[in-house]
Protein backbone atom coordinates (compact mmCIF):
# COMPACT_ATOMS: atom_id res chain seq x y z
CA UNK A 1 0.00 0.00 0.00
CA UNK A 2 1.41 3.24 -1.18
CA UNK A 3 1.74 5.94 1.35
CA UNK A 4 -0.37 9.24 0.95
CA UNK A 5 1.18 12.28 -0.64
CA UNK A 6 0.90 15.55 0.74
CA UNK A 7 1.95 18.77 0.04
CA UNK A 8 2.56 21.14 2.76
CA UNK A 9 2.47 24.80 1.71
CA UNK A 10 2.96 28.27 3.41
CA UNK A 11 4.14 31.46 3.10
CA UNK A 12 7.88 32.19 4.03
CA UNK A 13 8.18 33.82 7.91
CA UNK A 14 5.84 33.10 10.39
CA UNK A 15 3.54 30.84 8.37
CA UNK A 16 6.42 28.54 6.99
CA UNK A 17 8.01 28.33 10.57
CA UNK A 18 4.06 27.36 11.81
CA UNK A 19 3.71 24.71 9.18
CA UNK A 20 7.93 23.29 10.12
CA UNK A 21 6.16 22.24 13.30
CA UNK A 22 4.53 19.77 11.67
CA UNK A 23 7.86 18.19 10.33
CA UNK A 24 7.45 14.68 12.13
CA UNK A 25 4.41 14.18 9.71
CA UNK A 26 6.85 15.13 6.69
CA UNK A 27 8.37 11.11 6.98
CA UNK A 28 5.00 9.66 7.92
CA UNK A 29 3.77 10.79 4.06
CA UNK A 30 5.59 11.53 0.79
CA UNK A 31 5.54 14.81 0.81
CA UNK A 32 6.91 18.08 -1.15
CA UNK A 33 7.13 21.32 1.13
CA UNK A 34 6.52 24.67 -0.91
CA UNK A 35 7.15 27.75 0.41
CA UNK A 36 9.05 31.05 -1.60
CA UNK A 37 12.42 31.34 -2.27
CA UNK A 38 14.24 33.95 -0.12
CA UNK A 39 17.40 34.33 1.51
CA UNK A 40 16.59 32.21 4.42
CA UNK A 41 14.47 29.26 2.46
CA UNK A 42 17.06 29.01 -0.30
CA UNK A 43 19.24 26.04 1.13
CA UNK A 44 16.16 24.83 3.67
CA UNK A 45 16.99 21.11 4.36
CA UNK A 46 14.03 19.20 5.16
CA UNK A 47 13.64 15.50 5.45
CA UNK A 48 11.79 15.73 1.81
CA UNK A 49 11.94 17.66 -0.89
CA UNK A 50 11.24 21.67 -1.18
CA UNK A 51 9.82 23.44 -3.85
CA UNK A 52 9.69 27.12 -4.59
CA UNK A 53 7.60 30.08 -5.87
CA UNK A 54 8.05 33.45 -6.51
CA UNK A 55 8.37 36.02 -3.55
CA UNK A 56 5.96 38.48 -3.30
CA UNK A 57 3.59 40.64 -1.10
CA UNK A 58 0.26 42.84 -2.05
CA UNK A 59 2.04 45.80 -0.39
CA UNK A 60 4.84 45.56 -3.33
CA UNK A 61 3.59 47.14 -6.59
CA UNK A 62 -0.07 45.58 -7.14
CA UNK A 63 1.00 45.32 -10.38
CA UNK A 64 3.86 43.12 -10.04
CA UNK A 65 2.01 41.60 -7.13
CA UNK A 66 -0.85 40.24 -9.43
CA UNK A 67 1.67 39.13 -11.89
CA UNK A 68 3.55 37.38 -9.73
CA UNK A 69 0.47 35.60 -8.17
CA UNK A 70 -0.80 34.46 -11.70
CA UNK A 71 3.17 33.16 -12.16
CA UNK A 72 2.57 31.40 -8.63
CA UNK A 73 -0.59 29.93 -9.73
CA UNK A 74 1.26 28.81 -12.87
CA UNK A 75 4.15 27.04 -10.69
CA UNK A 76 0.88 25.45 -8.35
CA UNK A 77 -0.54 23.97 -11.16
CA UNK A 78 2.70 22.45 -12.34
CA UNK A 79 3.50 21.09 -9.03
CA UNK A 80 0.29 19.75 -8.52
CA UNK A 81 0.31 17.62 -11.96
CA UNK A 82 3.74 16.69 -11.27
CA UNK A 83 3.30 15.31 -7.37
CA UNK A 84 0.15 14.39 -7.37
CA UNK A 85 -1.25 15.06 -3.91
CA UNK A 86 -3.98 13.34 -1.90
CA UNK A 87 -4.17 16.00 0.11
CA UNK A 88 -2.89 19.50 0.69
CA UNK A 89 -1.58 20.70 4.27
CA UNK A 90 -0.98 24.66 4.89
CA UNK A 91 -0.40 27.37 7.47
CA UNK A 92 -1.44 29.86 4.92
CA UNK A 93 -0.84 32.86 3.65
CA UNK A 94 -1.35 34.15 0.09
CA UNK A 95 0.89 31.54 -1.33
CA UNK A 96 -1.06 28.67 -0.49
CA UNK A 97 -4.36 30.52 -2.08
CA UNK A 98 -4.20 29.40 -5.57
CA UNK A 99 -2.68 25.59 -4.65
CA UNK A 100 -5.92 25.08 -2.79
CA UNK A 101 -8.67 26.49 -5.49
CA UNK A 102 -6.58 24.15 -7.49
CA UNK A 103 -6.44 21.01 -5.75
CA UNK A 104 -9.90 21.72 -5.36
CA UNK A 105 -10.56 21.16 -9.20
CA UNK A 106 -8.78 18.13 -9.01
CA UNK A 107 -10.99 16.71 -5.69
CA UNK A 108 -7.77 16.97 -3.32
CA UNK A 109 -8.45 17.30 0.61
CA UNK A 110 -7.57 20.78 2.35
CA UNK A 111 -6.53 20.73 5.69
CA UNK A 112 -5.93 24.83 6.86
CA UNK A 113 -4.32 26.15 9.77
CA UNK A 114 -5.11 29.83 10.22
CA UNK A 115 -2.65 30.95 11.54
CA UNK A 116 -1.81 31.74 15.47
CA UNK A 117 -1.04 35.48 15.08
CA UNK A 118 -5.33 35.84 14.20
CA UNK A 119 -6.40 35.60 17.90
CA UNK A 120 -9.87 37.28 16.57
CA UNK A 121 -11.45 38.00 12.57
CA UNK A 122 -10.02 35.77 9.95
CA UNK A 123 -7.66 36.12 7.21
CA UNK A 124 -7.59 37.08 4.27
CA UNK A 125 -5.88 33.95 3.09
CA UNK A 126 -8.01 31.84 5.81
CA UNK A 127 -11.38 33.82 4.36
CA UNK A 128 -10.46 32.52 0.76
CA UNK A 129 -9.83 28.82 1.80
CA UNK A 130 -12.47 28.51 4.58
CA UNK A 131 -15.10 27.77 2.18
CA UNK A 132 -13.30 24.41 0.14
CA UNK A 133 -11.27 23.17 3.50
CA UNK A 134 -12.50 19.52 4.08
CA UNK A 135 -10.57 20.22 7.66
CA UNK A 136 -10.09 23.68 8.74
CA UNK A 137 -8.22 24.57 11.99
CA UNK A 138 -7.96 26.88 14.42
CA UNK A 139 -5.20 27.82 16.88
CA UNK A 140 -7.45 30.16 19.70
CA UNK A 141 -11.09 28.92 20.45
CA UNK A 142 -12.19 32.57 20.03
CA UNK A 143 -11.54 32.01 16.23
CA UNK A 144 -13.97 29.02 16.34
CA UNK A 145 -16.38 32.06 15.71
CA UNK A 146 -14.93 33.49 12.92
CA UNK A 147 -15.08 30.26 10.96
CA UNK A 148 -18.45 28.07 12.20
CA UNK A 149 -17.71 24.63 12.12
CA UNK A 150 -14.04 24.81 12.43
CA UNK A 151 -12.10 22.60 14.65
CA UNK A 152 -9.67 24.50 17.99
CA UNK A 153 -7.00 22.04 18.23
CA UNK A 154 -4.91 24.03 20.13
CA UNK A 155 -1.70 25.79 19.48
CA UNK A 156 1.20 24.71 17.02
CA UNK A 157 4.31 27.12 18.34
CA UNK A 158 5.08 26.35 21.66
CA UNK A 159 5.52 22.95 23.62
CA UNK A 160 5.96 19.60 21.58
CA UNK A 161 3.05 17.97 21.51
Amino acid sequence: MRKKRVIFIASTGGHLSELLQLQRLFQKYESLVITEKTQTTKDLQLSCPVKYLVYGTYYQSKLVYLFKLGWNAGLSLWYLLSFRPDVIVTTGSHTAVPMCYLAKIFRKKIIYLESIAKVSGQSWAGKLVYPKADHFFVQWPENQNDYPGSIYAGQLLGEEK
